[in-house]
């Protein structure tokens, strides 16, 4: 298979698999909510807990 055909078949699978144009589209957005709090949210934030001398956050 030559560079010209193998470009042409590219070409080809490109196109077939390219989305159709819609000209009848809406943009949905989202409306505006606040996050919602958890139940169990006090508002205390938590204490730096360090890892053990010779451990490393590694996996």
């Amino acid at each position: 298979m030559s560079e010209v055909e193998y470009d042409l078949l590219l070409e080809a699978v490109h196109t077939a698999i390219a989305p159709a144009p819609e000209d009848n589209f809406v943009i949905q957005t989202q409306p505006f909510y606040p996050s919602p709090r958890a139940a169990n949210d006090n508002g205390a934030s938590w204490p730096l807990v360090p890892f053990p001398e010779g451990w490393y956050a590694a996996g």
